[in-house]
Formats: structure tokens, sequence, C-alpha cells
């Protein structure tokens, strides 16, 4: 089968998968003639056709025909379903591309032909509006080129970075799963600022804007979090009794635990364990 170098397919597209398509759209980086997408309902097939005006199809195994990169985004316990079908037509000239949560390179490999390089991926859901951040790392047969256009086509959903394998329960612990982190942190705060009288408009608007504020220092001016904290933080002011207050709680040491115990979690539904 030829493959066409510049040809990305992307199976099981939903909404991680549509933001990458979107990504790759509306950056001019590849035409709606280069890429093909697949899913399991039909009228899914005709909304991504009709919307972005590329070739998508219920058949995964057509869909991947000729893509120089395969991305496989279907959920975690429907990849085995999906590699048995799409394994045999899969060559070697294809880097297969894997953003399903906690799935080994090894595992998808033993679905593959010998030598058809994967590189796995952890992004998250802010990868949506194009602000997430993804780890990567290369399987057994991915060398430098197949891992950087692994990472050129996440770049359209964010910020990329290279980690070992082993390091992925890390990664998918901080940021996979760290969206709901600092969901459940806006939840609280916008809970107190109703306490306080704050309408709940009033209070999301507070907390959600000071939240992508705060980030946006942090990245931009690439500050570190104590920096911004002690410049927050006045001698015998509001902040400084708000901080006791989260530290007699044993804040800092919730998170420690609980990211650890995402990572412990991970590493469980990496060897298969329910």
């Amino acid at each position: 089968m030829a493959v066409d170098e510049r040809r990305i397919a992307v199976l099981g597209a939903g909404r991680i998968g549509e933001a990458l398509i979107v990504g790759l759209l509306s950056s001019g980086w590849r035409g709606p003639g280069e890429i093909s997408a697949s899913s399991r309902r039909p009228e899914r097939v005709a909304e991504l056709a009709e919307r972005h005006g590329i070739a998508a199809s219920v058949d995964n195994v057509e869909a991947a025909a000729h893509a120089a990169l395969v991305v496989v985004a279907v959920k975690p316990q429907d990849i085995d379903a999906l590699l048995g079908e799409i394994g045999p037509a899969i060559t070697p000239e294809q880097t297969v591309l894997s953003v399903a949560a906690a799935t080994p390179t090894a595992t998808i490999e033993r679905h593959l032909a010998a030598g058809v390089p994967v590189v796995r991926a952890m992004p998250n859901t802010p990868s949506t509006v194009h602000e997430g951040i993804a780890g990567l790392c290369a399987g057994a047969h991915a060398d430098d080129a197949h891992v950087t256009l692994a990472e050129e086509a996440l770049a359209h959903l964010g910020s990329v970075v290279r980690v070992p394998e082993r390091y992925m329960d890390a990664v998918t612990a901080v940021s996979g799963s760290g969206p709901a982190y600092f969901a459940l942190l806006a939840e609280a705060m916008i809970e107190a600022g109703l306490l306080l009288g704050l309408s709940r408009e009033i209070s999301t608007q507070l907390v959600v804007q000071t939240m992508l504020g705060t980030a946006k220092q942090l990245r931009d001016e690439r500050m570190h979090p104590v920096e911004l904290r002690e410049m927050v933080t006045s001698p015998g002011g509001t902040t400084i009794a708000a901080i006791r207050e989260l530290e007699s709680a044993g804040v800092r040491a919730a998170f420690l635990n609980a990211i650890q115990a995402a990572m412990t979690r991970s590493k469980e539904l990496a060897a298969g364990e329910d």
C-alpha cells in the first residue's frame, strides 16, 4: 500500500479527535483533502464530512488507508477492538499515534505487524480549545522522525512535552486528570463567593478569570508559583490569613496524596486491572 506522507487519519473522532482535525485545518498545516476520519455512528460520519469537508467513514480500515499518521482516538475500552480491526492493514511505513489513556505502547504493538512505529500521547481536555498539553513517548520501533511527526500534529492542540514511557502515568496524574482538580477548586471558590453574598454569575466570573489570568502570568511571565504567591501576600493581610487556613487544613498534602493516588490508579489500568 502506497503511503501519502501528508495524509492523516483520525480514528474515533470524538471531542479530542475533532479538536485535532480543527487545529490541523485552521492552521493550514493540512487541508481537508489530506485528512480522513472514522466514527462508529453514520450520523457522526456525515457530520464530520459536512462540517470539515474531510473524508469520513464508519470503516476504520478505509479511513486509515494511505495515511502516514494514524491517530487512534478511541476510549481505552474500545482500543483492542479497533486495533484488532486495523492491525492487519497497518504497515511499518505508517506511524500509529495513540491518545488512549493508560494504554502502553507494547499493548498496541502486539496488535500490529512487526516494526510498525507507535507513539503514545496523553493530551488533556483543554485540547478542545487548543490550550491543552500532551505528554508524548516513543514505542519500541518509533525513531525521532516518527515522534516529531506526532509532536507536530499534537502541537495544534496546545503544548507537547516528550517523556520516557515510564513517566506517562505521572503525566496522566498531573495533567491528564489535572483539569478536574482545577474544576473542583473553582467549584469550591465559587461556593465560597455565594457564602459571602455574591451572585453565582459574578462569583463564577471572578473565579474563572482569576484562574485564567494566574495561569497566563505563570506561563507568559515565567514566574515561579512561590514568587506569584508572595507578590499577592502582604504581611498581616487577607491573603496570608487565607493561606494559614489552607495549610492548617492540609491542602498541600492532600494534593500530593491525590496525585499520587491518580498515578497508582493509572498504573493499575495500564496493567489491565479493573
